[in-house]
């Protein structure tokens, strides 16, 4: 258009010209009624009536081929352009209908979701990817199955942007215990309800407690594929705590007609507009939502002098928290010749067992150390912790107590620790099992109050943080009507207020009242169950009796059906709770403690139970702690749970 516009602009002068001239011949001839125009001077154009006809001639055909020209000049630039539109428009037409139609050789959205669990198809035929499960980029009614088992697409991919929905009405932040607690919860009160999961792990939301459990008893060599296990009670199972087959894709989330659960994995939100409604992921995704759940868990600490020691200290350093972490601390384990687990707690308790009693086998030297006198002795009183403290050794264990670090270096390809005390310590691994960090790396985007005491999002007896943004789970620091504010870290309490927390997602607007109880086991024999504050500095009062074969982890695992025990506790009251008629002997603290009941008390109120090799009577601590009441005589509160009973 603009070469017609300069063309135009160098015609007109021609143009105007020949116009003057053929006016000028009218008047010289006279066409008109014979008129005899007025006299105008000549143009010295030609030099008779002859060349002034050739030169008229000339200039209407300069003229009209001029006027042709820039005609056809302007068909053919509105013709090409019009073409090159419709070819851009086909081509554009034709990359969307690849990007939306099924495609053969995409995963099904639940081995995309699954991960690094493939092997667990193989072995559990339920939680292998189903046939009719729809291609993961498919919108159609019907699409083709897929048969691979690609990793999901990196930031970078160009169909990253497809993978989630803009919108989530139920939007769980976090794939653990709690937001899939959460997520059945709101589909039980709503099943017409849409649900997302995001989350930063490769994996569908699973149960943590195996990883230091019964996982390290399988007797299958390929347990860190299938990630299948024997309870106690010998019945086999699987981590995940659903089949693939129970989430939809994240793209049908939003055409789902009946709702559903989606999970999508390897992404993490980092930033969190409590305004907007809406949060952005590491890849710069936005998601917009009506209600959200906050369950991002926690990460492990570590001791800062491992922090310091540079990189092949932490090359050769475990940090216990997920399933990665357990295949890559078995394939050390089976690799090394020594190993040392920092930590005396319930983590570092339960790894020195099973490693110690894997090293009967294969030669391992498994060393525990911790600044305690005992094990567990920040929980147990100081008797049990030092019973505890030798059952660990009787499985192998090489105990070090009052064991504080200095310093650790790596010489000849082996690490040395240096305590405080000038003790030295070589080995080839360290496994660090020093307690949990809250992640609340969305606190400062959203606005959220952290609890400067205990740590977590704080949040009212809804477990509410906002209006719409309910916490539960590790993160969550709520109050406790009992016992005050705290902050707990285990399975069951993950559990429950998930499951409130998407109760009240869905308008319930219930209390978070509930005493949640956490179990450890020290192998199939020994284990307890607590529920409270469980703190060795609070004074104690423990109430024993002789064991038998039926008051071990396994045998409570044969009753009960379950080897997570608490999915076998309910929030049932137990009303009025029938005591022993047998007398109780006499308390004296043997060596042996066969199986027991240690009563924790502040203010001579019991506000913490310790069932010593004592299985599902938590109801019946529940409310003993809930009564909040004096007791006189401990040994009468004791024959509430039939400790007297063979």
């Amino acid at each position: 258009m603009l070469k017609c516009r300069t063309v135009c602009k160098k015609i007109a002068p021609l143009a105007r010209a020949s116009s003057t001239l053929c006016r000028q011949n009218v008047r010289r001839t006279g066409m008109k009624h014979g008129r005899i125009l007025p006299h105008v001077p000549a143009v010295n154009m030609a030099t008779g009536p002859a060349g002034a006809s050739r030169q008229n001639q000339f200039y209407v055909l300069l003229v009209g081929a001029t006027c042709l020209g820039g005609t056809i000049y302007t068909y053919q630039t509105v013709t090409g352009a019009q073409k090159r539109y419709d070819e851009r428009f086909a081509v554009l037409h034709q990359a969307t209908s690849e990007e939306i139609a099924p495609s053969t050789q995409t995963e099904s959205p639940a081995a995309e979701a699954i991960g690094t669990a493939e092997a667990v198809s193989q072995s559990e035929p339920q939680a292998a990817p189903a046939a009719e499960e729809p291609s993961p980029l498919s919108t159609g009614a019907e699409a083709a199955p897929s048969e691979t088992t690609e990793p999901l697409p990196g930031p970078d991919s160009a169909l990253a942007s497809l993978k989630l929905p803009s919108h989530a009405p139920y939007l769980l932040i976090g794939g653990g215990t709690a937001s899939f607690a959460a997520a059945r919860s709101i589909r039980a009160r709503d099943p017409g309800a849409r649900v997302l999961i995001v989350t930063d792990e490769p994996d569908l939301p699973y149960m943590r407690p195996p990883l230091s459990k019964e996982l390290w008893f399988a007797d299958d060599p390929a347990v860190t594929d299938t990630l299948r296990f024997k309870q106690w009670n010998g019945k086999e199972r699987s981590i995940y705590f659903q089949p693939p087959s129970f989430y939809i894709s994240p793209e049908e989330l939003s055409s789902a007609e009946n709702g559903g659960v989606a999970v999508f994995t390897g992404r993490k939100v980092v930033h969190m507009d409590v305004r907007g409604n809406k949060v952005q992921l590491d890849d710069n995704t936005e998601i917009s939502y009506d209600k959200c759940l906050i369950a991002t868990g926690g990460v492990p600490r570590n001791l800062q002098v491992l922090e310091r020691a540079g990189e092949e200290v932490l090359n050769k350093t475990t940090l216990f928290r997920k399933i990665e972490d357990f295949r890559s601390l078995d394939k050390v384990s089976r690799n090394i010749k020594s190993i040392a687990v920092i930590g005396g707690g319930f983590l570092g308790s339960e790894l020195s067992c099973a490693l110690g009693r894997r090293s009967q086998d294969s030669g391992l030297e498994v060393i525990q150390m911790f600044p305690e006198k005992g094990n567990m002795g920040k929980v147990l009183p100081e008797y049990l912790s030092n019973w505890t403290t030798d059952k660990v050794k009787k499985e192998g264990v090489k105990v070090i107590s009052e064991a504080l670090v200095k310093s650790v270096t790596c010489k000849d390809d082996q690490l040395e620790i240096q305590l405080k005390d000038g003790r030295l310590v070589k080995t080839d691994h360290i496994v660090a099992a020093v307690g949990l960090e809250p992640n609340v790396d969305l606190a400062k985007s959203a606005g959220l109050e952290v609890d400067s005491d205990f740590g977590g999002f704080r949040v009212n007896a809804e477990l509410q943080a906002r209006s719409n943004i309910w916490v539960a789970g590790d993160a969550a620091c709520f109050y406790d009507i009992r016992l005050g504010r705290r902050r707990v870290e285990h399975h069951d309490h993950a559990v429950v207020s998930g499951r409130l927390a998407g109760e009240n997602m869905t308008g319930a607007n219930k209390p978070y009242w509930h005493q949640s109880m956490f179990w450890s086991d020290l192998g199939p024999d020994v284990g307890y169950e607590a529920i409270g504050i469980v703190d060795s500095s609070l004074p104690t009062v423990g109430v024993f009796a002789k064991a038998t074969a039926k008051d071990t982890p396994k045998a409570a695992t044969e009753q009960s059906g379950t080897g997570i025990r608490s999915e076998s506790e309910t929030e049932e009251v137990a009303l009025s709770p029938v005591a022993s008629t047998t007398p109780a002997p006499a308390v004296t603290h043997k060596d042996d403690y066969g199986k027991g009941v240690i009563f924790y008390l502040r203010d001579k109120v019991v506000v913490g139970i310790i069932l010593w090799n004592v299985f599902n009577r938590m109801p019946i601590a529940r409310k003993i702690i809930k009564d909040g009441e004096e007791h006189t005589d401990l040994n009468e509160v004791a024959k509430l749970f039939n400790i007297h009973e063979d």
